[in-house]
């Protein structure tokens, strides 16, 4: 899955000889609050709903207008990870792709990008999530694995996120979406052969995406 299949090709872009009010109109046309200013086929920046409610005369046109962001966009072929990383680094609810020489291919939005990290996931799959202490020297994905599919189990997805620690050795956080609620028994088994579980939870699957879950998964992925 790269930038490029992402692109939502519903998302206009904005020319700096549009008008204030133009901008305002479709930002709550599309729900969201930024969007892409290009010029000639070329990207130029974001502009945000914030500093357009501060703007009196919506008649301005943006050229007269802060354009933001104007070195941060992603590559057509850049990984969902990637595009993830900019969204966090620097609070974007659209993401610009380019091309060659910043030539605009088109835009993402954060929803879209949220949703395939959704399905990605499993999250809209019933079944548990682990959270595992391992330490990095012992960490075996392949190990972890076998002893979950000894209990007719299987993994849906995992995150594995290392943290520095002050002792010698370095622990790191397993986080596995299973395919079963009832994990009584695998908790057991992971327990018997030295893993510390730290959380653990029965989850429903998310039928809606609201801004909330929005929030945890943003701040889950960017651990």
């Amino acid at each position: 899955m790269l930038a490029t299949t992402l692109i939502n090709p519903m998302i206009p872009a904005l020319k700096l000889t549009d008008q204030v009010s133009t901008a305002l109109d479709w930002m709550d046309e599309f729900r969201t609050s930024q969007l892409i200013v290009a010029e000639s086929g070329l990207y130029k920046g974001i502009v945000s709903q914030d500093i357009l409610f501060d703007i009196h005369d919506t008649s301005e046109t943006l050229s007269r207008v802060i354009i933001q962001h104007e070195d941060i966009y992603a590559l057509e072929d850049q990984h969902p990870y990637e595009l993830l990383r900019l969204v966090t680094e620097f609070g974007l609810t659209i993401i610009p792709v380019v091309r060659d020489g910043k030539i605009l291919t088109g835009s993402i939005l954060l929803n879209d990008l949220v949703e395939q990290f959704v399905n990605e996931l499993g999250v809209q799959e019933k079944g548990a999530v682990l959270v595992l202490k391992v330490a990095e020297r012992d960490y075996s994905l392949s190990e972890i694995s076998r002893l979950i599919e000894s209990n007719g189990t299987k993994i849906l997805s995992s995150y594995y996120s290392s943290s520095e620690s002050s002792h010698l050795l370095q622990e790191s956080r397993l986080t596995l979406k299973l395919n079963r609620t009832h994990i009584t028994p695998i908790i057991a088994t992971l327990e018997r052969f030295g893993y510390d579980i730290l959380e653990a939870h029965a989850n429903d699957p998310i039928e809606t995406l609201d801004q909330e879950r929005l929030d945890m998964l943003l701040r889950y992925l960017a651990t």
